[in-house]
């Protein structure tokens, strides 16, 4: 986060004025382990691999958590799936001032049709009208947002994208509705990083991330996400210890590992080289499935010719804290409720634990009712019989 800019004084008396920009593709290619969605080709495999557009869905949420604070809020949008559906669907008045231009298409309408330079034309068509202008998306939908207005209007990100290391973006959506609400009362904002990632970079196993440029985000930091914070080379002791333990708790049985550089670390520490970005399966300590989306996973954890059992490990994202919903899409509610909450393995070493500064790891599974059952305090594998009780809630 950078310095503090109060935009508007808090006793102005006038009702916030809102607005709304989806991008309806964001976050396709999360469950299909894409690992991303920006581009028309990768969107159109997403759909082939069966992928359901969820941004709509997740900006509804965020309204409805306005909407129970502040009543029937003003929320200014764009038309159809870039905002004025996700309007309807809270129960909120759309005032329409973007429409994607048809001639250029029949699909404009749909959630197939719209483009970057579409969301930057509806940010910049809002911008001027309101107060705050929310947008649904990932890390690419936040540049084309700073691209289209810069510091002239504060703005938050709802988290819908595959990847979101920028610091705009409510911890999930409900929270991207409870800051919106703060506005109407406490208007002070703060800089706050938009990260640029490779995703042609991170489908080849490089994590290639740089800083664009800042966006003014209402100052909530407890539920406004911290900026992903790269992992340095993690303590080979601590690693192998908690590869020592892992080995020790799933045995012979079957273990997925998520995305990310600490899990990588420890499969190396088992003997088995997997990509750092997907998600991977082991079977009685070998190797046995790279990279697998959603479904491929269901299958995997539902086998029944496969007796030996099935735990999860998921290592926290560096800086954030996010357990579930960042990266790992693919370890979708399902397969999560197919293992069992008991199952679900939680690693980092005590470096990484610190760096949080006390603050919570986070769920954000698209599942309200998984993300209860799974929080509460949780056991953290930090090395060799060595476990931390953390705190563990919903996004």
């Amino acid at each position: 986060m950078g310095r503090h800019l109060a935009r508007v004084p808090p006793e102005d008396p006038r009702p916030v004025r809102y607005g709304l920009v989806v991008n309806p593709v964001a976050g396709l290619g999360g469950r299909v382990g894409l690992k991303g969605s920006d581009g028309p080709d990768v969107q159109a495999r997403a759909r082939e691999l069966g992928a359901v557009p969820r941004a709509s869905e997740r900006a509804a949420a965020a309204l409805e958590e306005l909407k129970a604070r502040v009543g029937a809020a003003v929320v200014l949008t764009a038309a159809g799936p870039m905002g004025e559906d996700a309007v309807r669907a809270a129960g909120l008045e759309p005032d329409v001032r973007y429409t994607p231009d048809a001639s250029d298409g029949p699909d404009r309408a749909d959630a197939s049709g719209t483009t970057a330079a579409d969301t930057v034309a509806a940010a910049r068509a809002l911008a001027r009208h309101v107060d705050l202008l929310l947008f649904a998306g990932g890390d690419g939908t936040a540049r084309d947002v700073l691209d289209a207005v810069g510091a002239s209007v504060p703005v938050l990100g709802v988290p819908t994208g595959v990847k979101m290391h920028s610091a705009v973006f409510g911890v999930g959506p409900r929270a991207a509705g409870e800051v919106a609400a703060r506005v109407a009362t406490t208007r002070a904002f703060t800089e706050a990083e938009v990260m640029d990632l490779d995703e042609e970079a991170v489908r080849s196993g490089r994590v290639s991330a740089r800083l664009y440029g800042h966006l003014l985000v209402p100052d909530v930091p407890v539920r406004v996400q911290q900026r992903k914070v790269g992992s340095s080379a993690a303590d080979p002791y601590a690693v192998g210890g908690i590869a020592a333990e892992l080995a020790g708790r799933v045995g012979a049985g079957q273990l997925v590992l998520g995305p990310g550089g600490t899990t990588r670390a420890v499969a190396a520490a088992l003997g088995v080289d997997v990509p750092v970005m997907g998600v991977n399966v082991l079977r009685d300590g070998r190797f046995f499935a790279a990279d697998v989306n959603a479904a491929e996973l269901l299958r995997l954890v539902t086998d029944d010719d496969w007796t030996g059992g099935t735990w999860i490990a998921v290592t926290p994202i560096g800086g954030q804290g996010f357990l579930l919903g960042r990266g790992n899409q693919q370890i979708a509610p399902e397969v999560l409720r197919a293992v069992g909450p008991d199952r679900l393995l939680a690693v980092a070493t005590e470096a990484k634990l610190a760096a949080l500064g006390g603050r919570p790891l986070l769920l954000d599974t698209g599942d309200p009712g998984l993300d209860g059952v799974l929080a509460g305090y949780r056991t953290v594998i930090t090395g060799r019989g060595r476990t931390a009780r953390y705190p563990v809630q919903g996004a």
